[in-house]
C-alpha cells in the first residue's frame, strides 16, 4: 500500500521517474530520491498511516472546493472551467460572474451536468463529480475574478488570467531586422566617477555610447537585491529578493541632496577619500568597502530628504508614499529584513540569514518582528527609500535607451531562484521547500552536477497562491526594460531538486505548470513591451524548446555548444532566427581564456575534475575544437590569412578574436550578444561554476574604463563592422 501510494504521490506532485541526460542517455530516478523529494514537499514518507491521511486530506480539500484557485486561458481559445460538486447538485443551474480587472462584470448561466464529466470521488459516502464546462464569455487580456453563484449566493471564487498566444516582439524585429548588443556584468564596469563598482550612471553612459555605435541593446547580469549587511555575499544568482534591486548600483552623487553640507562633511574626510580611492583602484570589487561608503553617504542623504521632504506634505513625499503603497508587503518585507539583519549583525548575533536568526525573529509574520518594525520604523523607511532611489536611476537609464532609439534597449536577467537565507523566503515560507535546493544533473558545464543552494518554489503552493508570486516576479523584472533573459528557462517546465545534504547527482526533476507560466509570461511581456529570451542550455528536453518557440520565447544559442557529431561547428547561419546568439556566457571562459585553456588550468588548480584522465581528455577535446573553429572560420571567410590554419601555430590574437565576433554577426539569429570582456581581450572568467570561495567569483572588474572603450579606434571599427554585417543579413 505504501509503495503504491508513494508512486501515486510521485505522479501527482510531478516528480519525474525517467529522463534523458545531457548526452541523450536514458536515466532512471532512484526510489529513495523520489521519497526524499516527497519528504521535502512535506509528506511523511516514513509513516504509512500519516502519509495515507495526508494524501486523503489533500484530495478531500480539492474536492470540497467547487473551483480551483486560478485558471489561465489564451486569448481566442474556448473558455472552460472545472466545477466540482456533490452529485445531487450537478444538474442545478449556476451562474459564473466574471469581474474584469477594470471592474466590468459579465455573467454566464450553465448546468454542470451538461459539460464533460472528468472525475468522480467519494468523501464520507457522498459522491462528488467534476465537470469541465464551456462558458460563452469573451474576456479581454488581463487578470480577472470569477464568482460561482447559485441564487446570487457565492459558492466559490477563482482568478482568471487571459493571456496572449505568445510573447511580445518589438516592431524592428517583426520588420526583419537583425540586431546586436552587449552583455555586461554591471558591477565589473570601471569609470572615472564610480565608487569602485559599476553603477546606474555607468549603465546610462554605456547605453548611449553603444547606441551611437549601432548596438540595439545592453544586457545585464541579475541586479536583484542582495544583502546590505552581508556585502561579501555577492552572487547575483543567489539573491535575497528577485523583485527588488541591489542598492549598491545607485550612483550616490546623482541622488538629490548629495551636495548638501551635511553629506559633503562626511564624504570629504580623509578616511572616506582613502577608502574610496582603494575601492576604485582594486582589480576586484571590494564589496565590503563599497557598501560601507554607499550606505554611509546614502544614510546622510536620507536624513536630509526625510527632514525636508519625506516627513511633510510635499510632492516628493507623495511620490515616495505611492512607491511604498505599490510595493506592498513585498517591499515592507525586504526593507524590514535588511534593517533586521543590519541590527543583528551590529549586535554580533549570527545573521547570515533567517535560519540563524533568533527563533522569535525567524518569520516575517511573528509578533517580535512587528515589534521590531515599530521600534525601527525610520531605518526600515531608509531601506524602502533605497529601493525607490534604485528604481528611479534604473528608469532613468532605460530612458536613455529610449531617447537613443534603441529597438530593445535595456535587457535584464532573471535568476532561477533566491538563496536559502533570503528575505523572499522569510516573507513567504509556505511557498518554498527549504530542505531542497535547485541545481542541475551532470552536463557539459558541470560534469559533477550542480546544487545552487536555492530552495525551489513548491508548484502546488504556487498554484494555490493563484500564481501571484510569479506574476509579481515577471512584472518587476520586465519593468523599465525592452527584454528579459530568464536564466535556466527550463524552470518553467521542470527543475532539478536536490534534497539538502545530498550530492547533486542524487537529485530528481519536479515538473511545473509550464503552459500556465508561459501564459503569464506572455501577458506580462506584452504589458511591459519586453521580449523574452530563455537560457535553454544543459539538459534540455526537445519539447520545451518547441513549446518556448511556439510561445515567442527566444532560444539562447552559444557558439561553443553548437557542434555537430563529427566535431565541426554549425554555421551561425543555421541557428534559429528566433534566438539570441552569443560566443560565451558568464559561466564560461572568455575567448582568450578558452583559446589558451586558462579555464582548464584553473579547474585543475581548484580540483574540479575527478581525475587526470578526465582533464587530459578535456585538453585533447579543446585542441580538436580549436582546430574545428579555425576550419569553420576560414571556411566562411570570417578571418583573413593573418590567422593561420593550423591550431598548433595559432594563438589568440585580435584578428582571431574579432573574426569570431564578426562570424557570429553574419548568422541568422535575430539577436546577437557580445561581451565587453572579449572586446578588451581579457583572459580571466567572471565566474567558475562549482566554486564558491576557491575563486573570486562575481568580483573581477574590466581592465579598462568605459571612457577608454569608446575612444579606442579598433573597438569603434569592430562595432561599425558588426552593425554593417547585421544590416546585411536582415530580411
Amino acid at each position: 500500500m505504501t509503495a503504491s501510494l508513494i508512486e501515486y504521490l510521485v505522479e501527482y506532485r510531478g516528480i519525474e521517474s525517467n529522463y534523458n541526460d545531457a548526452w541523450g542517455k536514458p536515466t532512471t530516478i532512484a526510489r529513495a530520491t523520489k521519497e526524499k523529494l516527497l519528504k521535502v514537499m512535506g509528506y511523511d514518507v516514513d509513516d504509512s498511516n500519516t502519509l495515507q491521511q495526508q494524501a486523503e486530506d489533500e484530495a478531500n480539500q480539492s474536492w470540497l472546493s467547487p473551483l480551483g484557485p486560478v485558471q489561465v486561458i489564451r486569448s481566442g481559445n474556448d473558455f472552460h472551467i472545472a466545477v466540482r460538486l456533490p452529485i445531487e447538485l450537478v444538474d442545478d443551474e449556476y451562474e459564473a460572474v466574471v469581474t474584469t480587472e477594470h471592474g466590468a462584470t459579465v455573467g454566464c448561466r450553465f448546468i454542470p451536468i451538461e459539460g464533460q464529466l472528468t472525475n468522480v470521488a467519494h468523501i464520507e459516502e457522498i459522491e462528488f463529480q467534476e465537470y469541465v464546462v464551456k462558458l460563452e464569455v469573451s474576456l479581454p487580456l488581463g487578470y480577472h475574478s470569477l464568482s460561482l453563484q447559485a441564487d446570487k449566493d457565492e459558492l466559490a471564487r477563482m482568478s482568471i488570467i487571459v493571456a496572449p498566444q505568445s510573447c511580445y516582439k518589438p516592431q524592428a524585429i517583426l520588420d526583419g531586422q537583425k540586431v546586436w548588443g552587449l552583455s555586461v556584468q554591471l558591477y565589473c564596469l570601471r569609470s572615472e566617477n564610480n565608487w569602485g563598482i559599476g553603477d546606474f550612471s555607468d549603465l546610462a553612459f554605456l547605453l548611449e555610447s553603444a547606441a551611437k555605435q549601432g548596438a540595439q541593446f545592453v544586457g545585464l547580469n541579475p541586479i536583484h537585491a542582495l544583502y546590505p549587511a552581508q556585502p561579501d555575499v555577492c552572487s547575483p544568482y543567489g539573491p535575497s529578493s528577485r523583485r527588488w534591486l541591489n542598492f549598491i548600483y545607485i550612483d550616490v552623487t546623482k541622488v538629490d541632496g548629495f551636495e548638501q553640507n551635511s553629506v559633503q562633511n562626511v564624504v570629504i574626510t580623509n578616511e572616506f577619500i582613502e577608502k574610496l580611492a582603494t575601492a576604485r583602484n582594486t582589480d576586484l570589487v571590494d564589496y565590503t568597502t563599497v557598501s560601507y561608503l554607499k550606505l554611509t553617504a546614502l544614510s546622510c542623504i536620507f536624513e536630509y530628504q526625510n527632514a525636508k521632504y519625506l516627513s511633510k506634505n510635499t510632492k516628493m513625499n507623495k511620490v515616495f508614499k505611492q512607491f511604498v503603497a505599490d510595493g506592498g508587503e513585498s517591499l515592507q518585507t525586504i526593507a524590514t529584513y535588511d534593517a533586521l539583519q543590519e541590527y543583528l549583525s551590529s549586535k554580533q548575533v549570527p545573521s547570515w540569514g533567517w535560519p540563524v536568526f533568533p527563533e522569535e525573529l525567524s518569520d516575517f509574520d511573528k509578533p517580535a518582528v512587528k515589534a521590531f518594525t515599530k521600534k525601527h520604523k525610520k531605518r526600515i523607511k531608509f531601506f524602502m527609500w533605497l529601493q525607490w532611489q534604485a528604481a528611479i536611476q534604473l528608469e532613468q537609464a532605460n530612458q536613455v535607451a529610449i531617447n537613443n532609439n534603441m529597438s530593445i534597449g535595456l535587457y535584464r536577467d532573471l535568476a532561477v531562484g533566491v538563496s536559502e537565507g533570503s528575505a523572499e523566503i522569510w516573507g513567504n515560507k509556505d511557498l518554498y521547500c527549504v530542505n531542497a535546493s535547485v541545481g542541475a544533473p551532470p552536463d557539459e558545464l558541470g560534469p559533477l552536477g550542480q546544487s545552487w543552494g536555492l530552495p525551489p518554489m513548491d508548484p502546488e503552493k504556487l498554484y494555490q497562491q493563484q500564481y501571484q508570486p510569479i506574476i509579481d516576479l515577471f512584472r518587476a523584472n520586465m519593468h523599465a526594460t525592452g527584454a528579459l533573459r530568464i536564466d535556466h528557462v527550463m524552470a518553467l517546465l521542470r527543475l532539478w531538486w536536490v534534497s539538502k545534504g545530498d550530492n547533486a547527482t542524487e537529485g530528481g526533476y519536479v515538473y511545473y505548470p509550464v503552459d500556465d507560466l508561459l501564459g503569464i509570461l506572455a501577458l506580462e511581456s506584452h504589458r511591459n513591451q519586453s521580449m523574452v529570451i530563455g537560457e535553454d542550455l544543459g539538459t534540455v528536453p526537445p519539447e520545451i524548446r518547441e513549446k518556448l518557440a511556439e510561445n515567442g520565447v527566444y532560444s539562447y544559442r552559444v557558439f561553443f555548444f553548437e557542434q555537430a557529431k563529427d566535431g565541426g561547428f554549425y554555421s551561425p547561419a543555421h541557428y534559429p532566427e528566433q534566438s539570441m546568439a552569443t560566443l560565451t556566457t558568464h559561466d564560461m571562459p572568455t575567448l582568450k581564456g578558452y583559446w589558451n585553456c586558462y579555464d582548464l588550468e584553473l579547474g585543475k588548480e581548484l580540483s574540479l575534475y575527478p581525475n587526470s584522465r578526465v582533464l587530459n581528455e578535456l585538453y585533447n577535446s579543446r585542441h580538436r575544437n580549436k582546430q574545428a573553429i579555425l576550419d569553420t572560420l576560414h571556411g566562411h571567410n570570417s578571418v583573413t590569412e593573418e590567422v593561420g590554419y593550423d591550431v598548433n601555430s595559432v594563438g589568440m590574437s585580435r584578428a582571431l578574436n574579432f573574426g569570431m565576433q564578426l562570424h557570429m554577426a553574419a548568422g541568422s539569429s535575430e539577436l546577437l550578444s557580445l561581451q565587453l570582456e572579449d572586446w578588451l581581450e581579457m583572459d580571466k572568467p567572471v565566474n567558475i561554476p562549482g566554486t564558491s570561495d576557491e575563486y573570486p567569483n562575481w568580483r573581477r572588474k574590466l581592465t579598462q574604463d568605459l571612457q577608454y572603450i569608446y575612444s579606442d579606434d579598433a573597438l569603434n571599427k569592430l562595432a561599425l563592422d558588426l552593425t554593417k554585417i547585421r544590416k546585411r543579413v536582415s530580411i
